[in-house]
């Protein structure tokens, strides 16, 4: 018996190289096209962010892989994570995210004005400039240059997404 299936193999093996296929070695654990996506699965999505007029501000392609993500676990913004939710494998679609459900208003305390000696001397500050602040657990967030005088600087430390309606396309690539 064992003998029939490695010949069934082998000529399965022949034929796929006969038209230039080669068999993909499937993900452990993956599930078959149709599957729905629950809180907890471990998902691969295709996505492109854009805004109301058209421009694209992030895609996965730009990232040249689909997003990572367990879902339901707040590993992305709410919204994304909840159209995600109840989506099929192989399904695409389209929705727009609102700001409650991406990243939130921009928060007005979030919103500093800072003493230019505090910042680096190798560098003119200039609005529109994006600063790295490190943070004392020693992570680094961008911090948006809103405004410049001769004593200080003003920076915004609010997500640039902040205050903005979302658009994303969707695709479900994997559920494992």
């Amino acid at each position: 018996m064992v003998k029939k299936k490695e010949d069934k193999a082998a000529k399965a093996e022949a034929a796929n190289d006969a038209v230039g296929e080669k068999p993909k070695a499937a993900d452990a654990g993956a599930k078959p096209v149709g599957t729905v996506v629950k809180a907890g699965d471990n998902v691969k999505v295709e996505y492109t962010g854009s805004f109301d007029d058209g421009r694209v501000f992030d895609s996965s392609e730009k990232h040249k892989k689909p997003l990572p993500f367990q879902a339901g676990a707040k590993q992305v913004i709410p919204g994304f994570d909840n159209a995600v939710i109840g989506m099929k494998l192989g399904e695409e679609k389209t929705i727009k995210i609102q700001p409650e459900e991406a990243y939130g208003m921009p928060r007005p305390e979030l919103v500093q004005k800072v003493p230019k000696e505090q910042l680096p001397k190798e560098q003119e500050p200039k609005v529109g400039m994006i600063l790295l602040i490190g943070l004392p657990n020693g992570h680094q967030v961008p911090a948006k240059i809103t405004g410049v005088t001769d004593k200080e600087v003003t920076i915004d430390l609010n997500h640039p997404l902040a205050g903005k309606v979302l658009n994303f396309k969707l695709k479900v690539v994997g559920i494992n």
